[in-house]
Formats: structure tokens, C-alpha cells, sequence
């Protein structure tokens, strides 16, 4: 195959891919990665050629793929750029495809439409690009139960110990123009005095198993350069499994009393859990929509939730039947 290649000795395939686009070259890349990793034994090798607008440009992107054929993949408006292209990877016998055009074909036999293309449209700065901005600048501020006083303002407040990837999962959230605000639990400081004033937002708990977050933690005292006898933030039992036991079973026992959501992230990466969550803001805020395809009001976040591995649940703060707490499988203990 043109363009990719075994180095002797070497199982993988090098792959050179061509992301031609006339804009900022977002959804080639994105779509190009997410289609590339799903061949384990390919080794892409990028080569990102972002707001080719011109015959000349287009040219000199041309030249490179002449000389490293592989895969173009390509998003472009304008037809004579399209057929040139077109035509001189149908030449030098290289693979050509256009990312949107099979999507642009069905809405258009759909809503009787071809559209008016417009180059970067989906960059264009109107209200959902300030929505998207003002999420960011909220989450930002809103960042470990900073300002408190604010956080009815929020769409989503994820709750939950340290480390179960709320600063991030709401910084996901705030790139969809969500506005994401986050309040960690520890035993000694109890937040649920402002969690209870809150009326606004969708609260949504994580939690973890105990042993990686045991891990996690350990790893985070390794880069800050403490001992576990260090009386601070992350030092004393900061890792301890017991410690890390008594405050998932804290955390499960505020969600179950509440009938806040919770979502497991042992083994959801931060965009798997973001996409619940997402999932979860749009049940609220469409649930007529929702209730219709999924009966029962029983949404897919939560379905998704509710479908995970035998025995996922087992130890998630070492509540397992018949343990000394006398919870069944993923049940929070009955308060002492």
C-alpha cells in the first residue's frame, strides 16, 4: 500500500496522513484520530496542512503528498479546490475523502436543503462561542468550591473526594458550554450546608475505587516531593486505603441520601464521564425528548450508568456483601 510501510523487524504500519483543511482543521483531525485508533498496529505519522484557501497553497500541500503518499483526508468549500484535489490524489494513486460529505448528503435528502457552505461556520463568533467563553471563565473561577456563594449560577457542580477528576471533567464540560463548578469533600471540612442551598444546578457525584484512588494519591504525593508522615494537604493519610475507605463510604452515603446521580470514573476516561454527564443536562433540560425514546423517565446517562462490568461496583468503599457494613453490591451502607 502507497504510504505505508513495515520497518524490518517492527509489526506496526507507519501511516502518513494528510489533514487538509480551509479552516482551523478541528474536525479532519478529530475525525482522522478517532478512525486511527481503532488499528492497533498503525503508527500515524500527521501531516496537518490547516487553512489551504488557495490553488497555490494547495499546490505546494500536493507536492508533500506526492512525496509521502498515505491517506488525504480532507474538509473543503470551495468545488475548484475539491476537484483539484481530487483529482491529483486520483492520479498519483493516493486515497482522497471528504469527512463531511456522506453527513451533508443525508441532511440534505432529509430537509430537501443543500445548504449554503461557508468556511469555519462552525467557528463562527456568535452566541455559542460567548456561551462556550463565559462557561470556561465560570468553571475557571468556580474551580475546588471557590465562591460559593455563586454556585447556583452553575448548569452541572460535580461532588467528591480529591482526585476523582472533577477539575477537569468540568473543564471538558465548559468547552460545551456548560458551566461546570466542583466541591470537593473531606470529612472534616462537610460541605453539605452549601450543597443543601442549592437549587439551580444539577449535582452530580463521582466516585472511585478505593484501591486506584489509593494509587492516585500516592502518585500526586511522588510529584509534590512529600512523605506520607507530612502533616499537610496531601501528605499524613492523605493515601492511606482505610482513610481512603471511610471517605468514598462518606462521599456514596450524601449521594444516596440526596438522590444526586453518581458516576463510577474507575474506568471512564474524563471525556467518557463528560459525556454522561452531558447526557444527564440534556434529559433535564429536554425531558419530554428524553422520556419518549427511553420510557419510564429512565435516561441513557443513567442506563449507561446503571450498565457497567460484574461486580465494577464490588469494592467501591469496600462496601461488599457481607462486609461489616452489610451492604449489598453497589448499595451505599444504611446510616449509623
Amino acid at each position: 500500500m502507497a504510504g505505508a510501510g513495515r520497518n524490518s523487524g517492527e509489526r506496526s504500519l507507519r501511516l502518513h496522513l494528510h489533514l487538509i483543511s480551509d479552516s482551523t482543521g478541528e474536525t479532519v483531525t478529530t475525525v482522522a484520530r478517532a478512525a486511527v485508533s481503532q488499528f492497533e498496529d498503525v503508527v500515524p505519522v500527521e501531516h496537518v496542512w490547516f487553512f489551504v484557501r488557495t490553488r497555490n497553497q494547495l499546490e505546494k500541500v500536493m507536492t508533500i503528498v506526492e512525496a509521502l503518499p498515505g491517506l488525504v483526508i480532507f474538509t473543503l468549500v470551495s468545488p475548484e479546490l475539491r476537484f483539484l484535489l481530487q483529482e491529483r490524489c486520483r492520479a498519483c494513486g493516493v486515497p482522497c475523502v471528504a469527512v463531511l460529505d456522506s453527513v451533508m448528503n443525508a441532511l440534505t435528502g432529509l430537509l430537501g436543503s443543500a445548504g449554503r457552505p461557508q468556511i469555519g461556520r462552525q467557528h463562527a463568533m456568535d452566541d455559542g462561542y460567548f456561551s462556550r467563553i463565559a462557561a470556561m471563565d465560570f468553571t475557571m473561577r468556580h474551580d475546588d468550591g471557590q465562591y460559593a456563594e455563586e454556585l447556583d449560577e452553575a448548569d452541572v457542580v460535580l461532588v467528591g473526594v480529591s482526585r476523582t477528576s472533577k477539575t477537569p471533567t468540568c473543564v471538558y464540560l465548559a468547552h460545551r458550554g456548560i458551566k461546570a463548578a466542583n466541591i470537593p469533600l473531606v470529612l472534616d471540612l462537610p460541605q453539605l450546608p452549601i450543597l443543601e442551598r442549592l437549587t439551580r444546578p444539577l449535582i452530580v457525584g463521582l466516585t472511585i475505587n478505593p484501591a486506584n484512588l489509593a494509587q492516585i494519591r500516592r502518585n500526586r504525593q511522588r510529584m509534590l516531593g512529600l512523605e506520607d508522615s507530612e502533616q499537610s494537604r496531601y501528605g499524613g493519610s492523605y493515601a492511606d486505603l482505610e482513610r481512603i475507605r471511610e471517605e468514598l463510604r462518606y462521599a456514596r452515603r450524601l449521594f444516596a441520601r440526596n438522590n444526586w446521580p453518581e458516576i463510577d470514573v474507575t474506568k471512564r476516561s474524563v471525556e467518557e464521564t463528560a459525556a454522561t454527564i452531558y447526557q444527564l443536562v440534556q434529559a433535564r433540560s429536554y425531558p419530554e425528548d428524553i422520556g419518549a425514546v427511553v420510557g419510564a423517565g429512565v435516561t441513557p446517562a443513567l442506563r449507561m450508568n446503571a450498565e457497567v462490568e460484574p461486580g465494577f461496583h464490588d469494592d467501591v468503599a469496600g462496601l461488599r456483601p457481607g462486609n461489616e457494613d452489610g451492604a449489598g453490591d453497589g448499595e451505599p451502607p444504611d446510616e449509623r
